[in-house]
């Protein structure tokens, strides 16, 4: 160990370097430890010096390691997840609480996890539970969070990632506005950061023989919401609307639904000492969610739910073909 310490400027190089490696940027890694830019980058130079080779290279928009860089880069990771995965522990035994941090969007959590709040508590009761939310689509780095839901395409299969389903959307509204024949037009509500074009998958949208108007959110949660409310007719992801749709309170405002070529996995962070109760919570996520889908099912047999998101895409009744691949990564999952 003390052959180790001669070979580093100091222990705060390798939380700069970690930073920098993750981050990818010498200002943003700066930003995150509340120092210069100037200051992160003597530190990297140091690091250099001492190790004698190039361990990263300024590239437009920041900087990209070297394969000696990155081989460092990893086994810092490592060695930080497996720290903080004892901490965690240790904390646990002091307190009787364990902490987990999951990465969701915020109507994931608002509409998904909020009704089953009580119910997890009841299930997990010596857990801490947080969130690192995500407003836009989901996605980025799984770093300080336990788990975290993201959405890959075909032919990706994600390290420490429990497949949750296919991606699947549907049009959803309340009954009260899908039976209304009084209104002229169908308000279609948008999420702005994501395939704009959703209502064109839905040949039956186009059958009710209405004019279409739109209206635009940035939040999922707040698309859900205004179709809540009866304001219109919105995408259903059914990862995150399967809650409101098993209580009627949302219902297929036709009966098709359409699998993109991607699909939804619970990843959980690598870490040297994997966590139980992480695990535990992983499952619990997929036996409710599968709960929901198999009453939504019972409700709409015609739509095959349960059988899509099991991974079936059969094409039968109600099921419009799936997405070409370069239109499916363009779906925003929430």
């Amino acid at each position: 160990m003390a052959n180790f310490r001669r070979k580093l400027p100091s222990a705060n190089a390798l939380f700069v370097f970690e930073a920098a490696g993750r981050c990818g940027s010498l200002t943003k890694a700066a930003a995150e430890l509340y120092v210069s830019q100037p200051a992160v980058s003597r530190m990297m130079a140091r690091m250099e010096e001492r190790m004698g080779v190039p361990l990263y290279k300024r590239v437009r928009g920041g900087i990209e390691l070297t394969d000696d860089g990155r081989l460092l880069h990893r086994a810092i990771t490592e060695g930080f997840n497996g720290i903080e995965a004892s901490i965690s522990e240790i904390e646990a035994r002091a307190t009787g609480m364990e902490t987990i941090t999951l990465s969701v969007s915020t109507a994931f959590t608002t509409h998904w996890m909020m009704p089953r709040m009580e119910k997890l508590r009841r299930d997990f009761p010596g857990v801490d539970l947080r969130f690192q939310l995500i407003s836009g689509k989901v996605g980025g780095p799984m770093h300080d969070v336990d788990l975290g839901v993201r959405f890959f395409t075909a032919g990706e299969t994600p390290q420490n990632g429990a497949l949750l389903m296919p991606e699947i959307i549907l049009p959803i509204s309340t009954p009260a506005y899908r039976d209304d024949s009084t209104h002229g037009s169908d308000i279609i509500i948008n999420l702005t950061d994501s395939f704009r074009d959703w209502p064109n998958l839905f040949p039956g949208l186009r059958k009710r023989d209405l004019d279409l108007y739109s209206l635009n959110f940035s939040d999922y949660s707040i698309v859900i919401q205004t179709a809540m409310l009866g304001q219109g007719i919105a995408p259903g992801w059914l990862n995150v609307v399967s809650h409101w749709m098993r209580l009627g309170t949302l219902v297929p405002a036709i009966r098709q639904a359409h699998v993109t070529e991607r699909h939804c996995y619970l990843v959980q962070q690598a870490t040297a000492t994997p966590r139980p109760t992480v695990a535990r919570l992983r499952d619990w996520i997929v036996e409710e969610t599968f709960q929901d889908i198999a009453e939504i099912d019972r409700m709409y047999p015609e739509m095959e739910l349960l059988t899509l998101a099991r991974g079936g895409h059969r094409r039968g009744r109600g099921v419009v073909s799936e997405l070409p691949v370069d239109q499916g990564k363009s779906v925003g999952g929430v």
